[in-house]
């Protein structure tokens, strides 16, 4: 058996996987293509979520219906170009359909005038055959009587001469030639009928598949049409609610003003309130240092006395452990997990009126009723219901008393329910309550505060 070269196998082999690649890459390219196209309407759709999160997190504190408005207006502005692009894109559509119904009806009507002129050609054909037929037909009756039976020998027989035997014999001839081409005559204007009528049932085929496609590019032109009038429509809408929604917000202007500035006086109050828990906790930590203070002296006291006694058999005193009145974590914990800021820590703008505001905390996504920890060990200083509590809805401050010579304080607000009392000792990640939309928000969200030494920070440092 013969035998391959190696280099000639291994050539074989490479073709062979270049041909493969070539076939799995051809195969690949629709199934990549739809991958990165859901790929990109996933992300598509997950931006528009983040501005969605990120324009109701910035209306935090303002009244839920003068927000709707105001996101209503937001969302007709953000649909518009896209209502517009889509309309351009029907138009187009509709353009196009336009144009292959145009050109279907063009062909469609061609292919009918191709056919009724087949049609007159067979008639006229039909006719000539059949008056033929009729001059054969009664050529071979008048054979059959004999009418027309000249033989060779009758025309020799009847020559009065040499000339007159040939007139006659070329006169039968011709006869006889006569009858011959009518039959030539009637067989080929039988063929070109036949052709011609093959090719009016084949243009009529093509005429039923062009009614076929005429009436799909009709359907298809009027679907494309009511596309366009729907999008069209829905841009007048859109603008006509736009302008009813900016005139609604002109005129409230004044009813925002005042809910911004109670979310000035209430993030006053808890700044209030925090200096006050963060004075008692300094008077606390000043109290443990003198008291640590005090031991120290006894303890120094109670060694020099044991110096100065006689040898005995008394034992040492050993300190004991200093009392702290912070919390027993020295670090602080996001309340819920895993973290995705809707809207950051700092100045953040007003939406409808586009000053400024500072935004206390940082507003984590958390879905309604998600449980949310104690961010370190402490003790509870407030639990306050959604009535009456301004902006913050149900709000609960956790003091951790001082960590690492500092003070500090959390603050949840929005909660849909509370897990603990005012007074209650908790420890790091213990449910403090649940994840809710009270107080003027637009949407659950975690809304989280850490305040050290009387002040706020940025949450998002401490992780």
């Amino acid at each position: 058996m013969r035998r391959s070269s190696p280099r000639r196998t291994s050539a074989a082999h490479r073709a062979t996987a270049a041909v493969a690649a070539v076939l799995a890459l051809t195969l690949l390219t629709p199934v990549v293509a739809q991958a990165d196209d859901r790929d990109d309407l996933v992300e598509q759709q997950r931006q528009a979520e983040r501005r969605q999160a990120e324009l109701e997190s910035s209306l935090e504190g303002v009244d839920a219906e003068l927000a709707e408005t105001y996101l209503r207006l937001e969302n007709a502005r953000e649909r518009l170009p896209q209502a517009e692009a889509e309309l351009a894109e029907a138009e187009e559509q509709l353009a196009a359909a336009q144009r292959r119904q145009e050109q279907v009806a063009g062909r469609l009507e061609l292919a009918e005038a191709e056919a009724a002129s087949l049609e007159e050609e067979i008639a006229t054909a039909n006719r000539e055959i059949s008056r033929t037929e009729t001059a054969l037909g009664e050529l071979a009756r008048s054979t059959y009587r004999g009418d027309n039976a000249a033989s060779t020998l009758d025309v020799v027989l009847d020559a009065s001469s040499t000339e007159d035997f040939l007139e006659s014999y070329s006169v039968t001839t011709s006869a006889v030639r006569s009858q011959t081409r009518v039959l030539d005559e009637l067989e080929e204007a039988t063929a070109v009928t036949r052709n011609q009528q093959q090719r009016q049932a084949a243009v009529q085929d093509r005429i039923n598949e062009l009614k076929a496609e005429a009436d799909a590019a009709v359907v298809q032109a009027n679907n494309a049409r009511d596309a366009a009038a729907e999008r069209k429509a829905e841009i007048e809408q859109i603008q006509a609610d736009m302008e009813q929604l900016s005139t609604e917000l002109e005129e409230r202007q004044s009813e925002y003003q005042d809910q911004l500035a109670e979310v000035e006086q209430d993030q006053e109050q808890i700044a209030s309130e925090i200096a006050r828990i963060d004075e008692e906790n300094r008077r606390r930590e000043e109290a443990r240092r003198r008291a640590e203070e005090r031991r120290q002296q006894q303890l120094q006291q109670q060694q020099q006395q044991q110096q100065s006694a006689p040898s005995g058999g008394g034992g040492s005193s050993s300190g004991g452990s200093s009392g702290g009145g912070g919390g027993s974590s020295s670090s602080i914990a996001p309340p819920v997990s895993p973290l995705y800021v809707t809207s950051p820590y700092g100045y953040r703008v007003y939406p409808i009126t586009g000053g400024w505001f500072m935004h206390n905390g940082v507003d984590l996504r958390s879905s309604c009723g998600e449980a949310q920890g104690a961010a370190a060990s402490g003790t509870v200083s407030a639990v306050r219901g959604a009535y009456g509590n301004g902006t913050h809805g149900n709000q609960v401050m956790i003091n951790h008393g001082m960590i690492n010579g500092s003070s500090w304080v959390t603050v949840y607000n929005h909660l849909s329910g509370f897990a603990v009392s005012e007074g209650q000792t908790v420890t790091q990640g213990q449910t403090i309550g649940y994840t809710g939309a009270t107080g003027a928000v637009t949407g659950c969200h975690v809304h989280f505060e850490v305040w050290k030494n009387g002040s706020t920070i940025d949450p998002m440092t401490l992780w």
